[in-house]
């Protein structure tokens, strides 16, 4: 026996970890709490695994949703896809120049959110933002135009693939993480002016080892500010892995006082869910809160990287065939007896066929005429009667 012990004692102690289970991130697995309903709301239940918390609970599983609900963010879903890929064929046809960022595999992040917000919640974001710019007031015409230049675009033109606005949308930003302190500013002023508004500021995981991010979350924090800052984190910044470039890719809990939610971005269920409860967190009032939504692009950083040098083509593939957000919805719809193959089909066929639309239309339109590089210089009616160009030639008269 006491040789036994000897030799217990002799082993090396190894530290017991706990298990942390992983977040669900497969795009159907949803259930039906109730019988589906075609006329009716009624509710259904998230898997157990679609939420983590950070010094607060997640957000509850079961979840009130309508028929009519379901077919329109599948329709806006298809719709978005289907712009992003034709923005894609315009690119490689040198149609469109310069930087472009796609958001092919995000859908249901896009769609879920402004699903739930209003036209008076804020949502400033980086620049794979083609969706929200559309989603958020704009069109696919509008969209598309500004890629091809047009004085037609979003932006009239002048800002391209990273710059869209609307009215609703406060943009579209090229500078990596430097949205996230405008958009506490965006907070700031929604309190000081006492509006029941929430302000989403997105970032992506590659932007989130930012100082200005770091900074935007201790003035919220100190401020008590109505602003949810949501990370989207799509596994990879610009060639390089998220494991690679931090060390903590737990983005949620890495807000220090600030209370954080991780969430299945791939499920737009889960997405829905995940926003109803963070904005009812600021509007009561209990300040700034992360929220991380797990999601995945197929596509490269933009048009220039092809997305297999730091990864492989079979996982982009894997994730297409198994986990793609468009036909997690899908199979909801058909398997709740809520939609025909048929009938979805034709949700699709009509998606296209408003792509396409835009997409001759907007190749049409008329590029800015040269007047348009002095547009907006200075507030209008505080023009100086003399603007000098590089050279005295191009000097301009307002």
């Amino acid at each position: 026996m006491a040789s036994l012990a000897r030799l217990r004692a002799s082993l090396p102690r190894t530290r017991k970890t706990p298990l942390v289970r992983a977040l669900q991130t497969a795009a159907d697995t949803t259930q039906l709490k109730e019988e589906a309903s075609h006329s009716e709301p009624f509710m259904v239940t998230l898997h157990e695994e679609s939420f983590h918390g950070f010094k607060t609970d997640p957000p509850t599983r079961d979840l009130e949703v309508t028929k009519d609900g379901l077919l329109k963010m599948y329709k806006l879903m298809s719709t978005m896809r289907r712009m992003e890929q034709a923005a894609d064929a315009l690119y490689k046809q040198k149609l469109i120049r310069g930087f472009c960022h796609l958001a092919i595999g995000q859908e249901a992040v896009s769609v879920g959110m402004t699903h739930v917000l209003t036209p008076q919640d804020n949502i400033i974001s980086a620049y794979r933002t083609h969706p929200f710019a559309v989603l958020r007031g704009g069109s696919v015409f509008a969209l598309i135009s500004e890629l091809l230049g047009r004085k037609t675009g979003i932006s009239k033109g002048k800002g391209g693939s990273m710059h869209v606005f609307t009215e609703s949308f406060q943009g579209g930003h090229g500078i990596v993480g430097a949205q996230v302190p405008l958009g506490a500013g965006l907070a700031f002023a929604a309190k000081y002016l006492e509006k029941p508004i929430a302000t989403y500021t997105m970032y992506g995981d590659g932007a989130s080892n930012q100082g200005q991010v770091f900074e935007a979350f201790n003035m919220a924090k100190l401020w008590n500010l109505p602003c949810v800052f949501v990370c989207e984190n799509n596994k990879y910044g610009m060639g390089t892995s998220a494991e690679r470039s931090s060390s903590n890719t737990q983005y949620y809990t890495r807000g220090d006082q600030i209370p954080g939610i991780q969430a299945n971005g791939m499920d737009v269920l889960a997405v829905v869910k995940a926003v109803e409860h963070t904005k009812q967190w600021v509007l009561d009032g209990k300040g700034p809160i992360i929220l991380e939504f797990v999601t995945y692009r197929y596509g490269g950083h933009s048009m220039s990287d092809p997305g297999t040098s730091y990864r492989t083509r079979e996982e982009i593939q894997r994730v297409r065939s198994t986990n793609d957000p468009i036909r997690g919805l899908q199979s909801y719809l058909a398997d709740w007896g809520l939609a025909t193959e048929e009938g979805l089909k034709k949700l699709d066929k009509d998606a296209k066929a408003e792509v396409d639309a835009a997409v001759e239309e907007a190749k049409k339109a008329p590029f800015p005429p040269d007047s348009d590089l002095w547009a907006s210089v200075y507030a209008e009616g505080h023009e100086p009667p003399f603007l000098r160009g590089r050279e005295r030639e191009e000097g301009h008269r307002f």
